[in-house]
């Protein structure tokens, strides 16, 4: 019994009685019930937070461990300085890939250069009936020369989706190698290429929970809004929201221009019927949206 009414105590159900000192009174049940909707909303944001927070260790757990290792070690990773490097351990790799190969391409419009000697490659695996699935971000739509290097794919046997907002850059060979840059902000720095199960293990993870939330290359975002009415660019942003991420972060994270998210958000808070970004996330969570 004692527990219980600490338990209650603590959660705000009980409260001292003006009337009689010493003992407690039960709050109406309306102020009860908004008492423990709050409380779950805050949980429910924590939770968000984690999540996010827990993308973001493991990509500086990533970028740490290429800094930190030694590149004359033949085992559990190898830094790969240098694009020809880069690009001679993807060659190898490709030519001895078996069974699947998966792909994040963030930051919207790709390089030419970088399409340019992609192609061979994917071309390699793809006729060789290789599992092929690529995540790009949807900023990568707008721009005509990735877009039909995804349609490309597509029509070859692979498998391309977007996403409002990816993970680093990867390449995961049969889910035992994993090439990821040194540092996701700085690519031209060069990758480590791991095949440590442990790491391997948690791209591979990141991958698939990614995929699962991303859109077919033929699915309008903007279109593809859910039972709520939200489109995957609005889960995005408020996923990011809820993190605490500023507006300016929150741009390099989905791609678009800082005018951009920021009339998004505008617009999400007018949904919302908040003042204030706390209290967006707030109503967010209330109505189910988190």
């Amino acid at each position: 019994m004692g527990a219980c009414l600490e338990h209650l105590l603590d959660m705000g159900l009980l409260q001292p009685s003006r009337d009689r000192s010493g003992t407690l009174r039960a709050v109406s049940p309306d102020i009860g019930f908004e008492i423990i909707l709050r409380r779950h909303e805050a949980e429910l944001l924590d939770r968000q937070r984690q999540i996010i927070l827990g993308k973001e260790i493991a990509a500086r757990t990533v970028a740490a461990f290429a800094q930190e290792h030694d590149p004359f070690d033949a085992e559990p990773g190898e830094r790969l300085l240098g694009l020809d490097a880069i690009q001679q351990r993807l060659e190898s790799l490709t030519r001895d890939l078996r069974d699947e190969c998966l792909a994040i391409e963030p930051g919207g419009a790709q390089s030419q250069a970088s399409l340019d000697a992609a192609r061979p490659l994917d071309e390699n695996a793809l006729d060789r009936g290789i599992r092929f699935l690529t995540i790009y971000q949807d900023t990568a739509r707008n721009d005509p020369a990735t877009h039909a290097h995804a349609r490309w794919i597509i029509e070859r046997g692979g498998q391309v989706r977007t996403s409002p907002a990816t993970p680093p850059r990867m390449i995961v060979f049969d889910r035992r190698t994993a090439i990821v840059p040194i540092d996701p902000s700085h690519t031209r720095k060069g990758a480590l290429c791991t095949t440590a199960p442990g790491i391997v293990a948690a791209l591979v993870a990141l991958f698939e929970q990614t995929w699962e939330n991303a859109v077919h290359l033929d699915t309008d975002p903007r279109s593809d809004r859910d039972s709520r009415g939200l489109t995957p660019a609005e889960r995005g942003l408020l996923k990011l929201l809820a993190s605490g991420m500023t507006d300016d972060a929150a741009s390099k994270r989905l791609g678009l221009s800082l005018r951009t998210v920021r009339r998004q958000m505008a617009a999400l808070m007018e949904r919302l019927e908040a003042t204030s970004r706390f209290e967006a996330g707030l109503n967010a969570a209330r109505r189910g949206w988190l």
